[in-house]
């Protein structure tokens, strides 16, 4: 148990060091949001680039691991989706909602750190194929969920073009676009380009806890807890249930089975708490105190629920 909390120690410490520092007014709540746009919109899209960059297309393509991971999250978009809206008797928005708090993961900010301390030969890789999934399949499809519900953009396939739309802008997909046809073409950055990158790629991961941290302090953690703990157990114990599951499923139904250390890597992104856009996407529904609230409560229980799950992957 100590070699886990080895590894979760850092993460949890990082981001409990950008809640302090905040807190205790070393940087203000305002300060958090510009470090979040310089990891979002720089660092991130660099650490993209850089990992599929440098990558062969065989090294990179695996159509295991994507097929795994799409269709475990997607199984937890509906899951998620029908209880809220069926079992707990919510609004269609609140069904919409409350479902990409428990599918979306935050890859970026928790997630890459974590995989770089636990499967550093593949975390590059793994953070791209997760980034892919999630930004082409799963966000357009809850943000086409959350129109159909608000009532605009009547048309599925309208909804799902202004998605697209919006997604085709987002630095993480540019960086993950320019990585993938750098991969494919065999292109190479100049030196002091390719050294530039790299500065930018290394600086995601503890800056991206410490912006986690940041951004927790004065957030509103009352009055939402009968919709915000499905969320939680939504995001931090079914979905990777869901995960390890479609693993067993999958060679049973004669696919190809996923292999070490992707195998392990799919549960453990899976496990992450909430991506940290997660209230700047609810805010144009209306539910961003609900979904800051999702945010804290998943990123602070993740603590005991990843260093449990790093545990039993480890026996």
């Amino acid at each position: 148990m100590l070699e886990v909390f080895s590894v979760t120690g850092p993460i949890y410490i990082t981001i409990a060091l950008g809640y302090v520092a905040t807190r205790f007014g070393l940087f203000q709540a305002s300060d958090m949001r510009i470090l979040g746009r310089y990891v979002l919109y720089i660092a991130l899209p660099m650490l993209l680039f850089r990992a599929l960059s440098q990558k062969s297309v065989t090294e990179i393509a695996n159509p295991a691991y994507i097929g795994v991971y799409l269709a475990g999250t997607l199984t937890m978009v509906l899951l998620g989706y029908l209880v809220v809206r069926k079992l707990f008797g919510r609004e269609r928005m609140t069904a919409a909602v409350s479902a990409m708090g428990m599918s979306c993961p935050n890859s970026g900010f928790v997630g890459y750190p974590i995989l770089m301390l636990v499967f550093p030969s593949v975390a590059g890789t793994v953070f791209a194929l997760n980034m892919f999934v999630e930004n082409v399949f799963i966000v357009p499809l809850l943000l086409v969920l959350a129109e159909r519900a608000r009532g605009q953009e009547g048309h599925p396939l309208k909804a799902l073009g202004g998605a697209l739309g919006r997604l085709a802008l987002n630095p993480l997909v540019i960086g993950l676009a320019a990585g993938l046809v750098f991969s494919l073409t065999g292109l190479q950055l100049p030196g002091p380009l390719a050294k530039s990158v790299d500065l930018f790629a290394q600086s995601s991961a503890a800056l991206s806890l410490f912006v986690i941290g940041g951004m927790l302090v004065g957030l509103p953690v009352t009055g939402l807890a009968g919709r915000v703990i499905p969320v939680v157990i939504g995001k931090l114990l079914v979905h990777p249930s869901i995960m390890l599951l479609v693993l067993m499923i999958v060679p049973v139904l004669g696919f190809a089975p996923v292999e070490t250390p992707f195998r392990e890597a799919a549960i453990l992104s899976a496990a992450m708490p909430v991506f940290s856009i997660y209230p700047i996407l609810a805010q144009k529904y209306g539910e961003e105190g609900f979904a800051a609230v999702s945010l804290v409560a998943t990123t602070a229980v993740s603590f005991l629920t990843v260093s449990g799950l790093l545990w039993y992957l480890a026996l």
